[in-house]
């Protein structure tokens, strides 16, 4: 007999002793009924597959598997006194990690690590990180969420994520044991409210991937101000003023109108000209968190149901949906769906960006209720143009009057690149003590056009790359 044979063999084997030992319970024993309980109340049932009736000869998988959950209740047991409810964790698990993650990171006198499960398997977890904003370089060493048992005490809950073996693969299963109903449901109002508390001012990102959608953060640690949003003062004005609105007093003013307290607005435009710095003020001046949604090739129906899922438990709350235009086609209808859906956008503001507006599916656009305003976010003017050059510091080089030329010479370009202007600028001047700006604008104009052709070969100055 073949190895797979044996295998198939031995599981059929099992699954009719299962049978064969269910039938005989429900056959022979008299079963309780359940009647008139009330909400939260609970009778005491008997169970047809009992631990201390299995040898690993009959049930070897179930056997291994229950081991683990005997010994953790075994230690909670003789250190409380009372015996714990198991939860499932069902749609709960990724919010819970997630928290608990940072509960670990930020506030661990909240935790207490009771003890780690399997002595060999690994209980602490090394990782590189790097602060995009600081430029910091380090390496920290944490708790792994897995093999270990985390108590609550505040609340008397337990969460545990161990690894089941099987013959074949291993994977991490995840439980919750409370006291009972009442402090759970505490635990996770609490969970949810740490979580929005700890996700103010950073940035929450969620990138789609292969495996489903990741978790990052990234802190603003250098304040953006709404004076640093480089747009026209009536554009700022009436998009703060939408954002204050929905996140102050608790939405009074959607409740004073009877107005449905969800928003959402389309940010369109080249790119270079300030979106990211939008959100970036939005989420230092807000009292809620901000949410960044990086769709990929990966977004899936799957991927939107869960990222509105989530958003939705931390309500209210900023969801940004970048390049909106790349939502996969097998995805848009359920996308669309949901943004239809009252109840999948309560308490959320919804702000879409792309830089391709003419890709993106018109029916996005033209229905209400999936965006309320459309925004372009255009190449700054004149006046804005002058205003960033005197903000970056253009001064240290030239006087108004050269201030004023840079600030016409310089129509059709984004504001990334007048940031680059500034760079080159700066550069030149400490390294020549003088200054070519004719010669950096030309060049930036040139790269500009050659970036809207798709043309990086013609009127090229000097070739690039390695010359033989």
């Amino acid at each position: 007999m073949s190895r797979l044979s044996a295998i198939s063999h031995r599981w059929i084997s099992h699954i009719l002793i299962l049978t064969a030992k269910a039938l005989h319970y429900l056959c022979n024993r008299n079963a309780i009924a359940v009647k008139n309980v009330k909400k939260g109340a609970y009778v005491r049932v008997k169970h047809l597959i009992k631990f201390s009736e299995q040898t690993k000869q009959i049930l070897p998988q179930y056997y291994d598997y229950a081991a683990v959950i005997h010994r953790i209740q075994q230690e909670l047991t003789s250190r409380s006194g009372y015996p714990y409810r198991l939860y499932s964790f069902n749609q709960i698990e990724d919010e819970v990690w997630d928290a608990v993650r940072e509960i670990l990171a930020n506030d661990q006198e909240e935790v207490e690590i009771i003890a780690n499960i399997f002595d060999t398997v690994s209980s602490a977890s090394i990782k590189y990180t790097l602060d995009s904003n600081t430029i910091k370089k380090d390496y920290q060493i944490s708790p792994t969420t897995s093999n270990t048992l985390f108590y609550f005490k505040r609340f008397d809950v337990v969460l545990a994520k161990f690894p089941v073996f099987q013959a074949h693969e291993d994977y991490d299963e995840e439980f919750i044991f409370a006291k009972n109903d009442e402090s759970l449901l505490t635990f996770i109002k609490y969970l949810n409210a740490k979580q929005r508390e700890l996700m103010k001012n950073t940035l929450t990102i969620f990138t789609d991937t292969v495996d489903g959608f990741e978790r990052s953060k990234e802190k603003i640690t250098t304040q953006i101000t709404r004076d640093d949003v480089l747009l026209p003062e009536q554009f700022k004005k009436e998009i703060f003023r939408s954002v204050d609105e929905f996140f102050e007093n608790d939405g009074a003013f959607y409740k004073k109108y009877a107005i449905p307290f969800r928003r959402g607005i389309l940010l369109y435009g080249s790119p270079g000209n300030g979106k990211t710095t939008l959100v970036k003020s939005i989420a230092g001046t807000i009292s809620a968190p901000v949410v960044y949604w990086q769709i990929t090739e990966h977004t899936s129906s799957y991927s939107v149901d869960s990222i509105f899922s989530t958003v939705l438990k931390l309500a209210p709350i900023v969801l940004v949906i970048e390049d909106i235009d790349s939502m996969p086609e097998e995805a848009r209808s359920v996308f669309l769906n949901t943004l239809d859906g009252a109840i999948a956008k309560e308490g959320i503001f919804l702000i879409g960006t792309t830089n391709y507006p003419e890709k993106i599916d018109p029916a996005l656009i033209n229905r209400a209720g999936r965006f309320d305003r459309a925004y372009e976010i255009k190449n700054p003017t004149f006046e804005l143009r002058k205003k960033y050059l005197v903000k970056k510091g253009f001064h240290q080089f030239f006087d108004e009057t050269q201030i004023d030329y840079i600030a016409r010479e310089t129509e059709g370009l984004s504001v990334s690149q007048l940031n680059e202007l500034f760079i080159s600028s700066a550069l030149e001047w400490h390294y020549e003590n003088r200054i070519d700006v004719k010669k950096i604008i030309k060049d930036l104009q040139k790269n500009n056009k050659r970036t809207v052709s798709q043309n990086w070969n013609s009127d090229m100055d000097q070739k690039v790359g390695f010359g033989f």
